[in-house]
This record gives C-alpha cells, sequence and structure tokens, in this order.
C-alpha cells in the first residue's frame, strides 16, 4: 500500500461556480484542465499579448487578442492534462492533489488521453487562423511542451522549462502580426521566462518539503534560503529585458513610466514573500496577473503616445 504524503488542502475547491453550473459528468474533465483555477491562463495568455501589442502600432488588434485568450485556455488545457496523466502515481502519494480527477478515479487514464488529444486538435484549429510562419513556430512550442511533465526528474530546474513553454507567446504574437521573428521579440521571451523562474520559484515553495520526500526536483529545493536574490535577480533581469524590448521597438515614454510600476510590484513581491508560508506563496504567484496587467497596459500606452 502507498503512503499518502499529507499536506494542508486539496487544491480542488469544491462549491464555486463550475460546481453549481457545470453537468456533473464535465466537472472533472473542467479540473483536469484547471478551468476552475484561471491564473494559469493569464499567465499564459499575457505574453501573448505583450507581444500583439508590441508588433502593432497603435491599439492592439482585438481579433488577434480574443485568439490568443481562446488558444491560452485550450493549451493550459492542455498541458495540465498532460501533465497530470505523467504525475497520476505521484499525485496520488500527496493529499493535496490526490483528489485531482485521475487519481481519485474520477477520469480514466484513457479518458484523459482522448480528452488531452481533443484539446490538441481544438489548439490547432486556433494556431491555423494566424499565418504560415506563426504556424510553424506554434507548431515548434510542442517538444518542449511533451518534456516538460518530466523535468522535475531530472533537474532542479523545472522551472526554467516552464519559462521556455509559458512565454512562447512572446514569440508567436509578434509572428502572428509581422510573419517573422524580430529581436524586440527575442528580448521579450527573454524577459517572460526570467519572470516565469521567479513566480514559479515562489509557487514552488508550496510543495517543496512533499516535492523532497517523493524524489522529485524545483528551484525552491535548489535555492532554498537564499531564494529571496535569486528572485530579485530573476526579475530584475525580466525587468531590464522588458526594458530592451521596448527600446527596440521604439515605445514611447508612457510604456517606460508605467515599468517602473510593474518594478514596484516585483520588488514588493521579492521583499515580502514569505517562502515558509504556502498560503502567501500562493497569494504572491496570483499577484503576477497584475504585474502582466501593469506591462500589456505599458505597452499599449506607449505604441499610442509613439
Amino acid at each position: 500500500m502507498t503512503d499518502t504524503v499529507h499536506s494542508a488542502a486539496s487544491d480542488i475547491h469544491a462549491g464555486n461556480r463550475m460546481e453549481r453550473w457545470v453537468p456533473r459528468g464535465m466537472r472533472p474533465y473542467l479540473r483536469l484542465a484547471r478551468i476552475d483555477r484561471p491564473i494559469g491562463t493569464w499567465l499564459l495568455v499575457l505574453p501573448c499579448w505583450w507581444s500583439v501589442a508590441l508588433a502593432m502600432p497603435s491599439w492592439p488588434d482585438a481579433r488577434m487578442f480574443a485568439l490568443f485568450a481562446v488558444g491560452a485556455l485550450i493549451m493550459r488545457g492542455a498541458g495540465c492534462t498532460l501533465n497530470d496523466i505523467v504525475d497520476r502515481d505521484i499525485d496520488g502519494r500527496v493529499a493535496r492533489t490526490a483528489t485531482r480527477p485521475i487519481p481519485s478515479g474520477a477520469v480514466s487514464v484513457r479518458n484523459a488521453v482522448v480528452f488531452l488529444g481533443l484539446q490538441l486538435l481544438a489548439g490547432l484549429a486556433v494556431l491555423t487562423q494566424f499565418n504560415g510562419f506563426a504556424i510553424a513556430l506554434g507548431a515548434g512550442a510542442l517538444p518542449l511542451i511533451a518534456v516538460y511533465p518530466f523535468m522535475k526528474r531530472i533537474t532542479y530546474w523545472p522551472q526554467l522549462v516552464l519559462g521556455l513553454v509559458f512565454n512562447w507567446g512572446a514569440l508567436l504574437g509578434w509572428a502572428a502580426v509581422r510573419g517573422e521573428l524580430g529581436a524586440p521579440a527575442l528580448a521579450l521571451y527573454g524577459a517572460g521566462v526570467l519572470w516565469t523562474l521567479g513566480y514559479d520559484t515562489i509557487y514552488a515553495h508550496q510543495d517543496k518539503e512533499y516535492d523532497s520526500l517523493i524524489g522529485l526536483k524545483s528551484t525552491a529545493l535548489k535555492l532554498g534560503g537564499a531564494t529571496r536574490p535569486w528572485l530579485f535577480a530573476f526579475y530584475g533581469g525580466a525587468l531590464a529585458l522588458l526594458a530592451v524590448a521596448g527600446h527596440l521597438a521604439a515605445l514611447a515614454w508612457p510604456f517606460f513610466a508605467v515599468l517602473a510600476l510593474g518594478a514596484a510590484h516585483l520588488t514588493w513581491q521579492a521583499a515580502m514573500v514569505d517562502t515558509a508560508d504556502a498560503l502567501d506563496c500562493l497569494a504572491k504567484f496570483k499577484s503576477n496577473r497584475n504585474f502582466g496587467l501593469i506591462v500589456l497596459a505599458g505597452v499599449v500606452a506607449g505604441q499610442v503616445a509613439g
């Protein structure tokens, strides 16, 4: 019999809107795709929106924003489904994740694989709305998506791989608008990777005790008590590259003024996070949606004022 590693609470929250309004048979699949926890979709779509806004003079295109929002929702769900298929035995040993659809038995592995395939087909349908270069570039992210769930078994830096995956939209948004890649998009991508290294290290501190017990790796375990200065380094590098991206794209001064507000937000995160408090780590992690929206507002302001 496999022992369960105990945690404070399940990460499935009953009683939310999804529980009240969605038919019972659909609920496990929507939980599998994390529809009930939208922060991951926000963190996936925001670099896409930054990139679209950076690539377009004046106001960004609403249709592009909508396509990327739908694509992010679908692909975030596909990534979570793949992760839960790969991690089903591990999740069953941790009380926080033991109630997830696959380890709890609410969704069979076979049905999860079918669901994953349907999500990937839906994601492809969205991708084909873009130009040929963007389609090829989007397909290029699939190997990274496929290997990410295994990285926490191999390296203490799975958060770096997540950063490469989650910020692919910083390249794709530019490509969807321009039909090519440019230096501003590359700088934006680097900024996003470092941003993810920061916020997902904070997130990983929630599970460091359980990861250690079951042999998984993370930057939270690697950095330990030195996490705070590393957060300043990650976030400082992200802010510097965002400024470089804005300069290369010839954004007007409001971008840099608004970016200063973003810098204050990340400074607050790095200075105030309590890595020994799981609830505080979760709150600081979720606050990155606000940072992403600040950056987006800055890019749009810099374009409109230019």
